[in-house]
């Protein structure tokens, strides 16, 4: 049961902050690089890739390299 709290915690937190409830509804319409959302969102590429790394440590997004470029989807 712990471990299940830990795991609501760590989604709520994720979803706490209006630009990564964002990306999530962006993902919702389809897969995007890291490069797209950041440029989407007028961010930098390193403000984008701390984002979706919340996301993804929360379990609702995964990420994919392929080549230089990193993909993003929402989760299971």
């Amino acid at each position: 049961m712990v471990q299940r709290s830990e795991r609501l915690d760590t989604a709520f937190a994720a979803i706490a902050d209006s630009t990564r409830r964002r990306v999530l509804e962006r993902l919702g319409r389809g897969d995007a690089s890291i490069s797209d959302l950041a440029l989407a969102f007028d961010m930098t590429l390193t403000g984008m890739k701390k984002h979706v790394q919340v996301l993804e440590d929360a379990g609702l997004v995964t990420t994919e390299k392929v080549g230089r470029v990193r993909h993003c989807r929402l989760g299971p």
